[in-house]
């Protein structure tokens, strides 16, 4: 056994500098290029947050209205990624389609084999828009084939959340939906060195292109340890019913040692800063589409559990049941989470590359002493 402090999981383990987001331990608040989420998501388009993250500024307005027609023109799907969707069988996770169809984006894009073409920040910023405006599209499209539906072209004339919604589901919610919606895409953008970023500046670090670090965060992602746990909130929903059957129900999960998804955050020692802005949206469909049952099932899991448990609530709790009221599938949320945190990831790529040292930390092994293979001289 070696003597050296094996820190699992990377826990307290800082691996590089980043300029792009932090969580501030005096306020407890997310930053994003040192504005507080909450005030993000109270006062920006989820265009302007995911400009800031990549250029370090708010756009002024003549920047907002170029980069939001930049959005808007590289919306539509190519036939092609269009004809690989209907090759891929409707059951199977939309986070697998999600992740092949980035993959294939990525191999239209011939510049990747100019000299310098592969790590080249001008180029990477058109990736990054292009992913940016392309993954609503496809996701949008995922869910309609699982439905049987029609995929929906997008409109020039709607900004990104109400563009997204409309793809998705052929009419436009309420401005106050809409307005939810834009609140989670802002939350979800950014959050440091988490595990699906990390891959994605693991795989940058070798100078491979920023599309196969993004498809190696969609991969992290996908795990319900990471950006699954959304989806596996509303799984708990629906097996626990109502909240009359949250004290049983929690009793017997705890006894049986289940890991209870969307509650803990190893960043947040003190509940997550992005929860309080996440629940007062969700409060807002709760009350709009009266769905008090499904209120008072939130309310009680959460008391019973921070009760016994002393850990409260992450950001995947209030974006699932939201999600759903949104009137996403299950299966979807996580790629929605995509459709978000590739303006992190991408920042974070682009860092990487700007100032790059390959990542690849040591092992202890813990395995047998040397040894000779029977017969071997």
């Amino acid at each position: 056994m070696s003597d050296t402090a094996i820190m699992k999981g990377l826990a307290g383990v800082v691996a590089d500098e980043t300029a792009i987001s932090k969580v501030n331990p005096e306020s407890n608040s997310l930053l994003y290029r040192g504005y507080p989420v909450q005030e993000l998501a109270a006062t920006q388009s989820f265009e302007a947050v995911a400009y800031l993250l990549w250029y370090g500024e708010l756009p002024t307005p003549s920047q907002r209205a170029e980069f939001e027609q930049l959005e808007r023109s590289l919306r539509p799907l190519d036939a092609r990624t269009t004809a690989l969707l209907d090759t891929m069988p409707v059951d199977a996770h939309p986070m697998d389609l999600v992740r092949t169809a980035v993959s294939q984006l990525g191999t239209f894009d011939g510049t990747l084999h100019r000299p310098g073409g592969w790590t080249n920040r001008e180029l990477d910023l058109d990736r990054a828009a292009y992913l940016f405006a392309q993954l609503p599209t496809i996701v949008a499209a995922v869910q309609r084939r699982r439905r049987g539906q029609d995929p929906i072209p997008p409109r020039e004339d709607l900004d990104y959340s109400s563009n997204f919604l409309w793809m998705t589901f052929g009419e436009l919610p309420s401005e106050a939906a809409v307005d939810v919606f834009r609140v989670s895409l802002v939350l979800y953008a950014e959050h440091s060195f988490n595990a699906s970023t990390f891959t994605a500046r693991v795989i940058a670090s070798t100078t491979s292109d920023l599309y196969s670090a993004v498809v190696g965060a969609i991969g992290a992602l996908k795990g319900p340890l990471h950006g699954g746990a959304n989806e596996a909130v509303m799984h708990i929903f629906e097996e626990v019913g109502t909240a009359d059957n949250v004290v049983p129900w929690l009793e017997r999960a705890l006894t049986e040692k289940r890991k209870i998804m969307g509650f803990g955050h190893r960043v947040y020692k003190h509940g997550d800063s992005r929860v309080p802005t996440m629940h007062a949206a969700l409060n807002v469909l709760l009350e709009e589409s009266g769905r008090t049952d499904l209120a008072s099932l939130y309310e009680t899991l959460e008391e019973e559990f921070v009760a016994r448990k002393g850990i409260y609530p992450n950001l995947d709790y209030p974006s699932g049941p939201a999600y759903h009221l949104l009137g996403f599938d299950t299966e979807i949320f996580t790629p929605l989470f995509v459709a978000a945190r590739v303006t992190g990831w991408t920042a974070h790529i682009m860092e990487q590359a700007a100032a790059n040292a390959l990542i690849r930390p040591l092992s202890a092994y813990n395995g047998v002493d040397e040894r000779q293979v029977p017969g071997a001289r």
